[in-house]
């Protein structure tokens, strides 16, 4: 992920967004994958929704609909590594809250923060599904569950 000034795509990023273009019955139908490949390269999604909806045949409105319904897309600057904690009704039952006090107390920050390093942001998530894994999070694409303190101390080392 490269932290670049936003607004203008990269030509990498056009090629990428115009690959998905062409594999989908319609533009429109690559609307979610732009917005994924943007996030990518920049971390989150800025200005550069102008463009990509234009490339998209969409109105700036429109796309930006489909990024705010989309939960994963990220409209403002996260940290390095998103880590979405689950508070399914699984998740509640097995030590949510401890786990997230646990978590929030460790990391100085709230739900929805980012930590002063730009390291980690904390976002809830309604389900991971892996209510099997009870209480559960992710940090970026990893899956971590049957969380405790300790684990949740080890797995945070992991991501510098």
């Amino acid at each position: 992920m490269t932290e670049m000034g936003h607004g203008r795509l990269t030509e990498e990023e056009r090629r990428e967004i115009a690959a998905e273009i062409a594999g989908s019955e319609y533009p429109r139908a690559a609307a979610s994958d732009a917005l994924k490949i943007v996030q990518r390269h920049r971390g989150w999604v800025g200005g550069e929704i102008v463009e990509v909806a234009a490339m998209l045949g969409m109105a700036p409105a429109e796309l930006e609909s489909v990024a705010t319904w989309y939960s994963l897309i990220f409209r403002e600057p996260v940290g390095r590594h998103v880590i979405l904690i689950c508070d399914s009704v699984s998740c509640w039952i097995t030590g949510y809250r401890a786990l997230l006090d646990h978590l929030t107390g460790r990391l100085g920050i709230g739900l929805g923060g980012t930590t002063a390093d730009a390291r980690f942001t904390l976002l809830p998530v309604a389900c991971l599904g892996a209510c099997e894994q009870a209480p559960a999070m992710m940090v970026d694409e990893d899956l971590h569950g049957d969380l405790t303190p300790e684990k949740i101390d080890a797995i945070l080392e992991q991501y510098p």
